[in-house]
C-alpha cells in the first residue's frame, strides 16, 4: 500500500506540472532549421504615423533597404493616422485570419489580442536563436544583440510571462511653456512644475480686460492650461499619489477616493475654463502656438508641432505668435520623486501557418531596430531608440548635440524633449497589461472628459455625480466583466491537464482510503 501511494503521488505532482505549464509551452513557437531563400514571400506590416511625411520616409527606406539585403521577401506597408484604427482593424482580422505580419500597436492592445488562439507570436525562441535570434549568425544586418536592447523598454512587452512584443520607439510626455507669458503673470518657470503652480497660473490668466479680451494675451481667446491625453493624466497623477490604479492581476482599483479627489479638482478649473483637454478643444499646439494656451501637455513625439518656430504646425502662418517656448516634464505632487509615464510603439507578429512565413517576419522586425532605422526615425520626432546600440552611438550623440530654430533635423524643442526623457528614463513608470486594460485606460480618460463635459451642462460635480460616473463608466466599457469582481466570473473550462490532475488525486484517495479500512478491518479479526 505504501509504495502505491507514492507511486500515485508522484504521478499527481507530474501531472500537477502538465496541468500548470501545458498551455504554456504549447503557445511556443518552433523556429524552422533552415529558411529557404530560393521561395519568395510577402508580407504586410501596419504601421502608424502623424501625418509626418519624415517618418514615411523612413519606413520606404527601411524596406527598401531590407528588400535589396533579401530579394525574396517583399513588405507591404500599411500607414494609419491613429493606433486606436490599427486595433480595431486587428481585432476584425482575427476573426476571419486575416491579421498583418507586423503591426505597431501598444502592449495593452496586444493582451486583448492574444486571448485569441495562437494569434500572436511569443518571441522568447526567436530572440534567442542562434542562426535568426538577436545577434544571430545568419542575420545579413547589423542587428542588437538582446544586451544591447533597453531593459525598462524590453520588460513593457512580457505579458503572461511571454515576451509578446519588442519595443520599437519610446516617448514620454511632457509640458510644453510658454514662458513669456508665465514671466508676464508675475511668475518664473520652476525645473520640475506642480499641479497646484499649473492651475493657479491658469487660473490668473483668466483675467479680462474692459474690452473682454484676456489680459495676458490680448485676444478673445485663452485656455491657458491642454491635456491631450487625458488618460494618461488620469493614470499619471494617480502613480504620483501612490494610489491604485489596477494591479498585475488585472484587478481594476481605478474607482477609489483618489479618483473621486482628482475629479473635483478638475470640475474647479474645468469650470473657470482655465482647463481643456484635446477631445474638447483640439490639438494643445494649435492653441499654444496661436498664443491661445501656456501649458500645452502633449507626448515628447509631438516636439515638431510645438513652438512659434515649430517645423509642423496646423494653423496658418498669420496667426502664430512669437514667444520663448521651453520643457519641462508633466506637472508633480512630488518634486522630489518625479514619476512620468513611459509610452510608444512597439512591434508584435501574429502567427502564420507556415513557420517560414513568421521568420520572414522576425528577420523584418529585427531590421526595424538596427541603427540606420532607429535614429533616422528619433530624429523625426521627440522619441528616443530603445537600443543602447543606437542611443550611445556616435551619429545619435552628435544628433543630441546640435540644437537649432531654424533647422528642423535639430529643432531646439525636439532635442529638449529627447533630452528630457534620456534624463529621466528611470523616473518613467508603466501601468499592468492584461486582457481589458486598454479598456481601463480608456475609462480613465473617460473620467476626466465626462466631468469637464458634465461643468459645460451646468451640472454639479458632488460625490453624487461622481457615484453615478463610476457607475456609467465600469458598464460603458464592461470593466465588471476584467476585474472588478471574481464573485461568480466564467473562467473557462479546465484545462485537460488540470481535469486529469483532479481525476488522479482523487482516485488516489480512493484507494487509499480503500487499503486504510481494509487494514483495520484486517487488525480487528
Amino acid at each position: 500500500m505504501k509504495k502505491l501511494s507514492k507511486l500515485l503521488i508522484l504521478s499527481a505532482l507530474v501531472l500537477s506540472l502538465f496541468g500548470c505549464h501545458g498551455s504554456r509551452e504549447s503557445d511556443s513557437f518552433i523556429i524552422p532549421e533552415t529558411f529557404d531563400e530560393s521561395k519568395h514571400y510577402e508580407i504586410s506590416f501596419w504601421a502608424k504615423n502623424d501625418t509626418n511625411i519624415n517618418q514615411v520616409n523612413v519606413y520606404k527606406k527601411a524596406i527598401a533597404d531590407f528588400e535589396k539585403l533579401y530579394p525574396n521577401i517583399t513588405v507591404n506597408l500599411k500607414l494609419y493616422t491613429d493606433y486606436s484604427r490599427i486595433y480595431n482593424d486587428v481585432i476584425t482580422n482575427i476573426s476571419t485570419d486575416t491579421t498583418p505580419n507586423i503591426c505597431i500597436t501598444y502592449p495593452d492592445h496586444i493582451a486583448t489580442y492574444i486571448t485569441g488562439k495562437n494569434t500572436v507570436v511569443p518571441l522568447e525562441s526567436l530572440i534567442k536563436d542562434k542562426k535568426y535570434g538577436m545577434g544571430g549568425s545568419e542575420l545579413k544586418f547589423d542587428g542588437p544583440e538582446f544586451s544591447e536592447m533597453i531593459p525598462e523598454f524590453m520588460n513593457e512587452g512580457i505579458i503572461g510571462g511571454h515576451d509578446y512584443a519588442i519595443p520599437y520607439m519610446r516617448s514620454t510626455e511632457v509640458t510644453y511653456i510658454n514662458k513669456d507669458y508665465v514671466e508676464k503673470l508675475g511668475y518664473e518657470v520652476p525645473d520640475i512644475l506642480t499641479w497646484d503652480f499649473i492651475f493657479e497660473v491658469s487660473e490668473k490668466a483668466m483675467a479680462k480686460d474692459s474690452e473682454d479680451n484676456f489680459i495676458v494675451n490680448g485676444q478673445k481667446v485663452m485656455i491657458p492650461f491642454i491635456y491631450k491625453s487625458t488618460d494618461n493624466m488620469m493614470i499619471s497623477m494617480l502613480k504620483q499619489l501612490d494610489a491604485p490604479y489596477s494591479d498585475s492581476e488585472g484587478n481594476v482599483l481605478l474607482f477609489n477616493e483618489d479618483t473621486r479627489n482628482i475629479l473635483k479638482e478638475i470640475a474647479i478649473h474645468a469650470e473657470s475654463k482655465s482647463f481643456s483637454t484635446f477631445k474638447i478643444s483640439s490639438y494643445p499646439a494649435n492653441f499654444l502656438n496661436a498664443g491661445q494656451c501656456i501649458f500645452a501637455i502633449d507626448s515628447t513625439a509631438g516636439a515638431t508641432w510645438m513652438g512659434s518656430k515649430a517645423p509642423l504646425v496646423d494653423i496658418p502662418e498669420d496667426r502664430i505668435v512669437d514667444f520663448e517656448t521651453v520643457v519641462r516634464p508633466i506637472p508633480q505632487y512630488d518634486t522630489n520623486n518625479p514619476k512620468m509615464i513611459s509610452q510608444g510603439p512597439s512591434l508584435c507578429i501574429f502567427n502564420k501557418k507556415d513557420p517560414e512565413e513568421v521568420l520572414t517576419s522576425w528577420l523584418f522586425t529585427q531590421y526595424l531596430l538596427t541603427n540606420e532605422v532607429q535614429i533616422a526615425y528619433g530624429q523625426s520626432e521627440g522619441y528616443i531608440p530603445v537600443t543602447y546600440k543606437a542611443l550611445n552611438s556616435r551619429e545619435y550623440q552628435d544628433y543630441l548635440s546640435k540644437s537649432s530654430e531654424e533647422d528642423p533635423l535639430y529643432y531646439n524643442i525636439k532635442i529638449d524633449a529627447t533630452r528630457l526623457l534620456i534624463d529621466n528614463t528611470e523616473n518613467t513608470f508603466v501601468t499592468a497589461v492584461f486582457n481589458g486594460s486598454a479598456s481601463l485606460r480608456d475609462a480613465a480618460g473617460n473620467l476626466i472628459e465626462s466631468t469637464c463635459k458634465a461643468i459645460r451642462r451646468k451640472e454639479v460635480i458632488d460625490d453624487a455625480y461622481i457615484d453615478r460616473l463610476y457607475e456609467e463608466t465600469i458598464s460603458l466599457y464592461h470593466l465588471d466583466q476584467i476585474g472588478l469582481s471574481t464573485d461568480n466570473k466564467d473562467l473557462g473550462p479546465l484545462p485537460l491537464g488540470s481535469k486529469i490532475l483532479l481525476a488522479t488525486i482523487g482516485t488516489a484517495w480512493i484507494i487509499i482510503a480503500f487499503y486504510y479500512f481494509r487494514s483495520i478491518k484486517k487488525n480487528n479479526n
